[in-house]
């Protein structure tokens, strides 16, 4: 699943192309998305100038005079930016067209993305509005993540992964920032130091910059045709390496499912 890095990256790379561009037309191929597609999208937003590429949590924001159109990736998504004339392919669902002679497409196998339309606030969306601090914004702070945690019985792990705490740690980034902080993933949220939470919350900035640095885990290349997403490792300390030497104790890397994902630490470098 694309993570805060990848829909960064995205966001970075699409905008260059549609920002200040006019919309000529909506293509829907398949409104059967995670929700269904708006019927009435391309009576909207044709003849619509794109105004702005933002994001919120995983979630693109296209602005409009109009209103905003809302794109999720979901599991398997990804956007193109193609000649209008490209040949539409078997899970190309959505394209944007643009009057530049470009459109932006979206591919998405498994149909667990969305396109939806906001009239009003976008960020009063019923998907976004109780969605928590950005994690590389100055609301998301020691103070912050401290006074979340207290009586929380649930692992950090999940804490941090809990969209309504903090958007964007997804499951690589989160075994990242807490090995990095040195804090064992199945410990109680609400039984780990203050000191520790320093660590944590500076290893989460600190690894998403990283990342969104590097392009996220994946290297788009936002105008190949075929939509390959050109996967490409970052370099990560522990994620993926179970039984390999942890790179600051050499013991092996153990992997366990935590928070229902596939979770990676060293026993003896994080308590």
């Amino acid at each position: 699943m694309p993570e805060l890095p990848e829909v960064e990256t995205t966001r970075r790379g699409i905008a260059p192309h549609v920002q200040g561009h006019t919309i000529r037309q909506i293509i829907v191929r398949d409104r059967r998305l995670r929700w269904p597609v708006p019927a009435n999208l391309n009576a909207k937003l044709q003849g619509q100038t794109i105004r702005e590429v933002s994001r919120r949590g995983k979630y693109l924001l296209l602005r409009t005079d109009v209103g905003t159109l809302i794109l999720h990736l979901g599991m398997s998504g990804s956007l193109r930016v193609l000649a209008c004339d490209t040949p539409a392919e078997k899970h190309d669902h959505v394209d944007i067209v643009l009057d530049n002679g470009h459109c932006v497409r979206l591919r998405d196998p498994r149909r667990f993305g969305a396109v939806l339309f906001s009239d009003s606030d976008p960020l009063q969306h019923e998907l976004l509005r109780d969605l928590g601090p950005e994690p590389l914004s100055d609301q998301f702070n020691l103070e912050y993540l401290f006074s979340k945690s207290r009586k929380r019985s649930a692992c950090i792990k999940a804490f941090i992964m809990d969209s309504h705490i903090v958007v964007g740690v997804g499951n690589i980034y989160a075994n990242e920032a807490l090995f990095a902080a040195g804090i064992h993933p199945r410990r109680a949220a609400g039984k780990v130091s203050r000191a520790q939470y320093q660590l944590l919350v500076q290893a989460i900035k600190d690894v998403l910059r990283a990342a969104i640095k590097a392009g996220g885990t994946t290297l788009r290349d936002f105008t190949r045709s075929d939509g390959k997403p050109g996967y490409f490792r970052l370099s990560l300390q522990i994620y993926d390496h179970a039984g390999e030497p942890c790179p600051k104790c050499g013991k092996p890397i153990s992997l366990a499912v935590i928070a229902q994902r596939a979770t990676y630490y060293c026993t003896h470098c994080q308590h």
